[in-house]
């Protein structure tokens, strides 16, 4: 089976299996859905003026996007080939009504968006089997008004969509962008995994010497190390432009840089059934400890119901048996008990009224009792603390907790009594299932 085959059928058992599970804990199952669909993708980011337009239009062999040291183009372009399809360009509000494509869940942004979203096809082999995404050049100083949406928000979920990030910085202003610093401080992190991002430094054919280049490669893997946090720099890779080449360049004994740069987006697509899988993986995680929390909880409730259910049945037996007893002793009424009525053969219909009386109010109160005053005291006490709803026995547990406890808070709060018998439990039996069975399954499938 090869990989187009695998992510087909993987993105049905998906959506059959996972969807109906995400729905009842009221999480969004959209954006795994859109990572399944369609082809591998590359994300290409950066500042104004940062050689996005120049990479692309080098990797798919012709001049796609305008270039030029001025801000050329503000909107998100989707650029891809496809067999059969001639050189056209789709505006967004087509683009993100597609049901084919994995872009639907960009209206939710809005019309200033989706007016600054494209799609370019064009005659490009490297394109068959891949997309390229470029964006609006990051900036310096900006709020969510000057753009007329949340431009980090989208980035962020084109970041969860991308099998590979290109982020790109100019030798002029080496990471020094506010935006830039958002991205790789909090939205990349949160979003996509590390292994996704690419660091490049292009341009550098107009450093004007080698010391200049050095200077400002310098200058980037310090901003990089207090954008990151770390200290630990990651790999920078370096590109020019081609045709800069020449004697005294500072572009000399860099060319293995750019062809690994080049290399490594090529080689994209070979990233996909992992990444979807890897994203599977820890959306599913997330749903099963949302899960696991409602589970454990109505658990609980049911023990302490059958408690009362257990106590409140033997008291309404004892008051069913003599309870008329009891009251005949007080008021002299009813003037024939159930037991006597039995003993002496003189039984009839009547003599039951007032024990089944008896046995109705107490087994009632004992419900009232679980309902009004059990179960709210139960869930205000998980809502104010329910990590011991869940296993948190190691730290990749106790941040997953840390992620969702507000999303499980949310599921719990929505709870009635009459939702702790609905099955909880056995929805958590599926996703372990699931887990447990059927993606370790696709994973052997890939190591094979």
């Amino acid at each position: 089976m090869n990989e187009k085959e695998l992510q087909k059928q993987l993105q049905t058992k998906v959506k059959r299996r996972l969807a109906p599970l995400f729905a009842r804990y009221n999480m969004d199952f959209s954006g795994l859905e859109s990572t399944m669909k369609w082809k591998p993708i590359v994300l290409v980011i950066g500042n104004y003026s940062s050689g996005k337009s120049t990479l692309i239009n080098e990797l798919v062999g012709q001049d796609v996007q305008r270039t030029g040291q001025a801000p050329t183009d503000d909107s998100f372009t989707v650029i891809t080939s496809d067999v059969g399809v001639d050189t056209s360009e789709v505006p967004g509000s087509t683009l993100v009504n597609d049901s084919s494509m994995p872009f639907g869940q960009f209206k939710k942004y809005g019309e200033r968006l989706i007016s600054h979203m494209c799609m370019k096809r064009i005659d490009s082999p490297i394109l068959e089997n891949m997309s390229i995404i470029d964006s609006p050049g990051m900036l310096d100083a900006t709020s969510e008004k000057d753009r007329g949406y949340n431009y980090m928000a989208v980035l962020g979920d084109l970041a969860k969509m991308a099998d590979l990030i290109v982020l790109m910085f100019d030798p002029h202003k080496a990471g020094t962008i506010r935006e830039s610093y958002n991205a790789i401080r909090n939205t990349l992190p949160e979003k996509s995994g590390e292994d996704r991002i690419v660091f490049v430094m292009s341009r550098i054919d107009e450093c004007d010497s080698l010391s200049d280049f050095t200077r400002s490669y310098g200058t980037l893997c310090w901003n990089m190390s207090q954008m990151t946090g770390r200290k630990d720099i990651p790999h920078i890779y370096l590109t020019y432009s081609p045709t800069a080449i020449g004697p005294g360049s500072a572009v000399e004994g860099w060319p293995q840089e750019r062809r690994e740069l080049i290399e490594k987006i090529n080689n994209a697509p070979g990233f996909r059934i992992n990444h979807i899988l890897e994203d599977i993986d820890r959306k599913v995680n997330e749903v099963q400890i949302v899960a696991e929390a409602v589970a454990g909880f109505t658990q609980r409730c049911q023990k302490v119901s059958w408690k009362i259910t257990k106590i409140t049945s033997v008291v309404a037996l004892l008051l069913f048996l003599f309870g008329d007893v009891l009251l005949n002793s007080l008021i002299s009424f009813p003037e024939s008990t159930l037991i006597t009525a039995v003993r002496t053969g003189t039984f009839s219909l009547g003599n039951l009224v007032i024990p089944a009386i008896f046995g109705l109010v107490t087994l009632t109160i004992g419900a009232i009792s679980f309902s009004k005053v059990a179960f709210p005291q139960m869930l205000k006490k998980v809502l104010a603390n329910g990590s011991d709803l869940v296993r948190l026995d190691n730290d990749y547990r106790k941040n997953l907790w840390i992620k969702m406890e507000q999303k499980a808070k949310e599921n719990l709060a929505g709870l009635s009594v009459r939702d702790l018998w609905s099955g909880y439990g056995r929805s958590l039996t599926k996703i372990q299932g699931f887990l447990n069975n059927d993606l370790k399954g696709y994973y052997d499938k890939i190591v094979n």
